[in-house]
């Protein structure tokens, strides 16, 4: 086991030795051969492209070569030459330099290397440029007042290397573009932008790519404006007059492409609003048929227009409707007995009442009784011949106006002839 440890950590001892000499070994400096043969910067041919420069240098076939480095200088940046490649091949004279910035300037030397790691002196600069980006499209157009969406159109882009465009979004309250969207092949001029707020901005541009990966500058910018809401409606009035219904009636909204209105229905101001109607656009008036008397509603009434946008139910003021409550009860001022009639005397609880209703209660026994309605008294006294002495006779007035509403009835009058005991009765 001892001895195992020891092997173990020797192995680790002669790997570090061994990556401590590589790194002591590895020159800082270039090792020229000055007897080397030199390649002459006249010989070395290029290709620039936007983001790539191909070399083509002629050959120096000597039998200790084993290749060449390339050697390059950003210009327009520090302007220090670096090795950037080893082409381990003396037969290869070509070499494929990528990922270049465009429209950029570039310095090149080519030098010979040897088995024994020694190189030739570099050839003289050949200063290159890349090629400008590649251009975005020449024409970009958006469309306003599209319900909560926008189409994009641009022009095809002539350059038949393109493969597919980038489009990007931002907006007033964005700080930056966003990519949306990789539309595929370069014919594919088209782009609905979806599910969009109402009324909001939007700034586009394109940027063109090439199958090879070149992105081109982005295109100019073009805006565009969702379709705002339709604008609401004015001067809602409900009724509070009408028997059994509420009537609605309103100004119509000033936008042009209105198609129709909803209605909206609550029992109490804050409460949940539900739909209760759909009405034309052609009618500015609704009938809300309540079958119920002195009932209370609030209303909001919203504008939905041809692309089915609906105005804000929540930015409306409701307002309060109410069916024509009953009349009120009247007022029993006199039930007596005068000789053998009952007489009721009253005086009336509203103004609308145009008639009454009398509920006469015959009590037949101890156990049961029946109810008489005696419909259409008009005045403010009933007199009630037909009954019988001895009978309890109850009394209740309603009034009806001319809507045949009914008020509540009095409370009960009750009434009864005496019987007549005669003189020689129980001899």
């Amino acid at each position: 086991m001892k001895k195992s440890i020891q092997s173990i950590l020797l192995v680790g001892l002669i790997v570090l030795i061994s990556a401590c000499q590589k790194d002591i070994n590895t020159p800082t400096k270039p090792k020229v051969d000055d007897s080397l043969p030199v390649i002459s910067s006249s010989s070395i041919k290029y290709i620039p492209d936007i983001n790539a420069i191909a070399l083509e240098w002629k050959k120096i076939d000597i039998p200790k070569a084993t290749g060449y480095y390339i050697i390059r200088a950003n210009m327009q940046g520090d302007g220090k030459f670096r090795r950037i490649a080893t082409v381990n091949n003396k037969l290869t004279t070509h070499y494929l330099d990528e990922g270049l910035k465009a429209n950029s300037k570039y310095g090149y030397k080519i030098s010979l290397v040897t088995k024994k790691g020694f190189e030739s002196r570099a050839s003289d600069t050949v200063l290159i440029s890349t090629l400008p980006n590649l251009e975005s499209v020449s024409l970009i157009e958006a469309t306003s007042d599209l319900a909560r969406q926008i189409k994009i159109l641009w022009r095809p882009h002539p350059n038949l290397r393109v493969s597919e465009y980038i489009l990007e979004r931002t907006s007033p309250t964005q700080a930056e573009w966003e990519k949306i969207a990789t539309i595929k092949n370069r014919l594919n001029v088209e782009y609905i932008d979806e599910k969009l707020g109402d009324n909001e901005i939007f700034m586009y541009r394109i940027k063109a790519v090439t199958f090879d990966g070149i992105v081109s500058d982005p295109s100019s910018v073009t805006s565009a404006t969702t379709k705002a809401l339709p604008g609401q409606i004015t001067k809602l009035e409900a009724t509070k007059n009408l028997p059994r219904k509420i009537q609605l009636s309103w100004k119509k909204s000033d936008t042009q492409d209105v198609a129709f209105y909803y209605i909206y229905r609550s029992s109490i101001v804050k409460g949940n609003y539900s739909k209760i109607a759909k009405v034309r656009l052609a009618h500015n008036r609704y009938d809300d048929i309540i079958n119920e008397d002195g009932k209370t509603y609030f209303y909001k009434i919203t504008t939905v227009d041809k692309d089915n946008l609906e105005s804000k139910k929540e930015d409306l003021t409701p307002v309060m409707g109410s069916t024509l409550s009953k009349p009120k009860i009247p007022q029993i001022t006199l039930a007596m007995i005068e000789g053998d009639k009952m007489v009721l005397n009253w005086i009336a609880g509203d103004e609308r009442t145009v008639s009454y209703n009398i509920y006469k209660t015959v009590k037949e026994n101890w156990g049961s009784s029946k109810e008489i309605i005696i419909p259409n008294i008009q005045g403010l006294r009933f007199e009630d011949r037909d009954v019988i002495r001895g009978i309890e006779y109850a009394y209740r007035i309603q009034a009806v106006d001319k809507h045949g509403l009914l008020s509540e009835t009095t409370n009960k009058s009750r009434l009864m002839l005496p019987k007549i005991i005669l003189k020689n009765q129980g001899k």
